[in-house]
């Protein structure tokens, strides 16, 4: 089979990408507390070193409290990386994150963290020169 498969993970589907800015993961579909875990191990495989990471679940239709737990495993992961990550969530996530009062850093769509990903890209490319030179 080409090109990139998706996982199933009981209702959750999974299929990542690897773009030049940033590492994109799609979950689709259910994330609930008998499937987060499976989710959690699939996406887990494909944060690497160095490579922003955009976890987009903008395609996730039912998203409950366990399933907060998802996030945090990648915040950390990333963490541990010193990887910048953004979530791209739809109204199921937003709605069960704003009632347990948790907060990640989001984007409207994939487009839009991958253009934040440029951006700060530029940004440190600009201050490259600077670090470099010598009086």
């Amino acid at each position: 089979m080409y090109g990139n498969p998706t996982f199933d993970c009981d209702g959750a589907g999974i299929r990542a990408h690897c773009r030049q800015l940033a590492t994109v993961v799609t979950i689709t579909g259910q994330l609930r507390d008998t499937n987060v875990e499976c989710a959690g191990d699939q996406t887990e495989r494909f944060i690497i070193p160095e490579k922003p990471f955009i976890l987009d679940l903008s395609g996730v239709t039912s998203f409950t409290r366990e399933a907060v737990s998802l996030l945090f495993r990648i915040d950390d992961l990333c963490d541990a990386a010193g990887l910048e990550w953004s979530l791209v969530a739809s109204r199921a996530v937003e709605q069960v994150l704003r009632e347990h009062d948790v907060e990640f850093t989001t984007s409207g769509s994939v487009p839009a963290a991958l253009n934040h990903f440029a951006d700060v890209m530029v940004a440190r490319r600009q201050l490259l020169p600077l670090l470099t030179k010598t009086a």
